[in-house]
């Protein structure tokens, strides 16, 4: 079994250049390949969930060329795809599914999407039924899950979709279909997810009644482009606890993205009194990017407001381990969508919980704690083979008093191969 061991450690003191933000380094190779000609991408996540997406697109034809920190690509424009000529195997990442689904909905030829045993159990219909709505010609398990078996459809109508699960995974896949036509689509969220799409398309997007209304054609279809891809902070947060937690702590995160949909931990630590700044703000790719800046603070957990939820999806399990050493008790709600991940997110950190002698409450929704680390523990926390897991219980391992293990902790690499060699740059 791959276990890795962590041991307490007293502060960390330093700065980190990350590797590229996992979401937008997947769309930017998507609008990449659907471009005519050669695009180049600076700073691309390293992960295996991007290295997924860039095999599956080389299987339709997409030329790739690795020049030091610099991916050229070599885009086939619109419908200029290729037959593969096997099964696209999209690996762990629900992004390169989803994404492809809505890509490949509108090609000329057939294809199949397959995943591990991991992504075969994640939802599918949430994409599918949209877009069989609108014409495309889709085949599913009945379980609603991988794989899935696409053909050319018979007619592709624009797509006319309130979306009925606040997922940025689905809106994109659907966005990446409606951009091979002429006439207008749209699409109405109920509650805002992340934007990077829009932006990096510039797409127009506006208020109504029922939400935010995000139009889409043809005229907004991807040209060849030069993307910086800012460091990804979902990864930033590990690191960013961590030093919030540690005495005598500070670490940088340069050139980090600053989305708003992707903040909103932020600015959850800083209402639980964490030490937080931004300086040096800037534009690239219409995405805003900056230093972030945390220093040893004393934490007080707080009500979690339910419309947050969207945006800190990802980093909850961190955010639990934050919990754990603020002052009073964590309580997070609505938040189903965390069962449907990687793991069921919420039965994996209450497990892990449990193991520090927590008294942990779950259900359907939600979970929450209350109550003192046991004295003298050296838990062996479980993964679950789940990237985010793994490395949350690996921060709260190095902030216990005889430390920590965590079984298959191999798995980060679907996010943030280089974790550890973070780590041990900031360690003092």
């Amino acid at each position: 079994m791959d276990v890795k061991e962590f041991n307490n450690i007293s502060k960390i003191i330093g700065s980190l250049n990350l590797p590229g933000d996992k979401s937008i380094s997947h769309r930017a190779l998507f609008f990449s390949a659907m471009a005519k000609g050669k695009s180049v991408i600076y700073n691309l996540s390293d992960g295996d969930d991007v290295l997924s997406t860039m095999n599956c697109l080389s299987a339709l034809g997409v030329g790739f060329k690795n020049e030091s920190n610099l991916l050229s690509i070599d885009g086939r424009g619109k419908y200029g795809l290729k037959k593969p000529e096997k099964i696209l195997f999209a690996g762990n990442s629900g992004t390169t599914a989803r994404l492809l689904t809505g890509v490949l909905s509108v090609q000329n030829f057939d294809s199949e999407i397959s995943g591990d045993e991991s992504l075969s159990k994640r939802p599918m219909k949430r994409v599918t039924v949209p877009l069989i709505d609108s014409g495309a010609n889709i085949k599913l398990k009945d379980t609603g899950t991988l794989p899935v078996k696409i053909f050319p459809p018979l007619e592709f109508f624009p797509i006319q979709h309130n979306m009925q699960v606040a997922s940025a995974q689905v809106k994109t896949s659907l966005i990446l279909a409606g951009l091979h036509l002429e006439k207008e689509s749209f699409i109405i969220e109920n509650i805002q997810t992340r934007d990077h799409t829009e932006r990096i398309l510039n797409l127009k997007t506006h208020k109504t009644k029922n939400g935010i209304r995000i139009n889409f054609s043809s005229a907004n279809y991807p040209e060849v482009n030069k993307y910086f891809i800012p460091s990804d902070i979902s990864s930033a947060a590990y690191f960013i606890v961590l030093a919030l937690l540690l005495k005598h702590s500070q670490v940088k995160i340069n050139n980090v993205s600053l989305n708003p949909t992707r903040t909103g931990f932020i600015e959850l630590l800083k209402k639980m009194g964490a030490n937080i700044f931004i300086e040096r703000v800037d534009t690239v790719n219409n995405e805003p990017v900056g230093d972030l800046i945390a220093k040893s603070s004393e934490l007080k957990n707080i009500e979690i407001p339910q419309d947050i939820i969207p945006n800190i999806i990802d980093e909850i399990p961190i955010l639990t381990v934050a919990g754990i050493f603020a002052d009073g008790e964590f309580k997070i709600d609505k938040i189903s969508e965390l069962r449907k991940k990687e793991s069921d997110r919420i039965s994996s950190i209450c497990h892990n919980l449990s193991k520090l002698g927590l008294q942990v409450q779950q259900w359907d929704e939600g979970f929450s704690f209350t109550g003192r680390i046991a004295n003298n523990i050296k838990p062996v926390f479980d993964s679950f083979n789940d990237h985010r897991i793994a490395m949350a219980f690996s921060i709260c391992s190095l902030l216990l008093k005889q430390g920590g293990k965590v079984n298959n902790f191999s798995c980060v690499k679907i996010s943030n191969p280089k974790f550890i060699q973070q780590l041990k740059e900031l360690i003092r």
